[in-house]
């Protein structure tokens, strides 16, 4: 993951440098060589996964490529603000490797699960939690895809309610944790604690936050990070309210196209662009261009 970034270019390499020297651990090596198993680990992936965003960021920016707003989908909302300004790199990361250590520990204290509903409305995957336990929706995020967390029997318990009641399909997602569940909770307070000494600046361009809906500014970023771990991640919201103010063309920096595709499902009247590496930077450039001269 990034490898052929910063072969080609000395502002993704540059990224890399910094936060190997930040924390004090290669992290060019944990992204380029692993193992997996190392790199999975959400202490290490969180780091990993923003560095990588931040190294894109970085390369589009000298490229002279800018966003009109920016937005993010749970670790992204770090990404999001660091490349408006809103905070220098070196400062969201150590904040990025706190987060994943404290959701790592929570997880590790209190095991849960996570699972995708498809094909169910929102309401009724919301009813099925409300009657499962200790389970919640945490991430809305398209047009019949919900995902649930919560304790694992729980978890359990509303996806075989889901498929009662018609769902598509349910799937039990790899991770460690309840994430954005009430049961991270002491996560959360390890990060007010973190974010108490934070001065944000207003993001430049604007950020709209998929926990909130709404543009947020300086003054409300240290809480709106800190409700974020134990909040859901609303990107159905968060993407129909930037087309509505007009966006018309998204553009996914850093591992992966997830995102991309969640958007298509939202609105296909919308372009979007997955960039994580050079022939995919190459492609959004050229694109681009095309547009200009049109």
């Amino acid at each position: 993951m990034g490898k052929e970034l910063v072969s080609k270019y000395s502002a993704a390499a540059g990224i890399y440098d910094q936060a190997g020297e930040a924390l004090g651990r290669d992290i060019a090596r944990l992204c380029f060589e692993g193992p997996e198993e190392e790199l999975a680990r959400t202490e290490n992936a969180q780091v990993a996964l923003f560095v990588h965003s931040m190294a894109v960021a970085a390369v589009l920016h000298e490229m002279d490529v800018s966003a009109d707003v920016v937005t993010g989908h749970s670790l992204g909302e770090y990404s999001a603000l660091c490349s408006a300004g809103s905070i220098s790199f070196v400062e969201c990361l150590n904040l990025v490797a706190k987060r994943g250590e404290a959701m790592g520990k929570a997880a590790a204290e209190r095991p849960g699960a996570m699972a995708a509903i498809l094909g169910l409305e929102d309401e009724k995957v919301e009813q099925i939690c409300s009657e499962s336990g200790e389970v919640w929706p945490v991430n809305y995020n398209s047009p019949g895809q919900l995902v649930v967390s919560g304790e694992t029997s729980s978890v359990e318990r509303a996806m075989l309610r889901a498929d009662e009641a018609g769902a598509k399909k349910t799937v039990r997602l790899a991770v460690s944790g309840s994430f954005h569940s009430p049961l991270m909770r002491p996560a959360a307070g390890v990060m007010k604690k973190e974010l108490a000494t934070v001065r944000f600046s207003d993001p430049s361009p604007p950020f709209l936050s998929s926990i909130s809906c709404g543009y947020e500014e300086a003054g409300s970023l240290a809480d709106l990070l800190v409700r974020q771990v134990v909040s859901p991640v609303r990107w159905r919201q968060a993407v129909e309210e930037l087309i509505q103010d007009g966006a018309e063309m998204f553009v996914e920096a850093g591992n992966g196209k997830a995102l991309c595709g969640l958007i298509r499902r939202i609105n296909r009247s919308v372009a979007t662009a997955a960039v994580s590496d050079p022939e995919s930077i190459d492609k959004l450039i050229a694109s681009l261009q095309a547009g200009r001269k049109a």
